[in-house]
């Protein structure tokens, strides 16, 4: 884990980039302006260095996100792939916003179970890969080896067993529940991992829509939102449209003027050799 400094200044590396990506500048320019203006006592510099050289050698970054690895997580490595991929349909710039807030919250006093329904949300949102995201959440140094131990459990019964079941299952809350039918949990083999209120939470929405849990934990426990994919209003298809229908409609009225002078001069129409 990093000093509280080096994740205010990854949250600021990302909203610049967000924020100049729309602008259309190029993502090497953004990096050398971003080289000037973080601080030089972090090491975000030479990170923006090393990831500036392979954009320029590859035309990608996450490979030098991958090679710092003791700087970048996992998790925000395998967003930058999946975002820089020719073949997936991750937009970077919902990528680069997931990666701002979750630089955000960790600049706080972040839990680890705040943290892991986040990342979790985003691989849920965007239709990305359970089976690589869950295993780059476990690779993560915030997660101690009992974290590590249960998200790859949750890696292979995605899917099977509904995520309410497996957050309600190690909470204290359902350990309270079952001491009230007099039965006891070993808890040596069942690590606790989630308080009585996210248990709570998780009963309350079993057998319901995921989302419907997230939520739930973000306005009863305070837990970060995940930034929602903003769907395409297709204005940018309209204007095109409207564009080359107005140049046919001013090459008709041409016509028409020409037409009404006494012709027009069929030549201009010919095919040049």
């Amino acid at each position: 884990m990093l000093n509280r400094e080096e994740y205010i200044e990854q949250a600021y590396f990302f909203e610049v980039i967000a924020k100049r990506l729309p602008e259309n500048i190029p993502m090497q320019e953004i990096l050398e302006q971003l080289r000037a203006e973080t601080l030089a006592t972090t090491k975000l510099p030479m990170a923006i260095d090393y990831m500036l050289a392979e954009l320029k050698h590859s035309g990608t970054m996450y490979p030098a996100m991958q090679q710092l690895r003791h700087y970048f997580s996992p998790f925000q490595t395998y967003l930058m792939s999946e975002a820089e991929s020719d073949r997936g349909r991750f937009d970077i710039r919902v990528a680069i916003e997931i990666l701002q807030r979750e630089a955000e919250y960790r600049a706080k006093t972040p839990s680890r179970q705040g943290l892991f329904m986040y990342e979790f949300e985003a691989l849920c949102r965007n239709r990305l890969t359970y089976d690589q995201g869950l295993a780059a959440i476990a690779n993560d140094d915030h997660f101690d080896e009992h974290w590590k131990e249960w998200i790859l459990i949750v890696r292979r019964q995605i899917g099977i067993v509904e995520i309410a079941d497996l957050i309600y299952a190690r909470s204290w809350f359902f350990v309270n529940q079952q001491r009230q039918l007099g039965r006891e949990v070993d808890l040596k083999d069942h690590s606790i991992l989630f308080d009585e209120k996210e248990g709570k939470v998780a009963f309350a929405n079993r057998q319901k829509d995921p989302l419907y849990l997230f939520a739930a934990l973000q306005r009863h426990l305070g837990y970060p939102t995940v930034p929602k994919p903003k769907p395409d209003d297709g204005s940018k298809q309209q204007i095109l449209q409207m564009t080359r229908l107005l140049e046919q409609l001013s090459q008709r009225v041409k016509l028409l003027e020409e037409e009404q002078r006494g012709g027009f001069d069929l030549s201009n129409f010919y095919k040049k050799q």
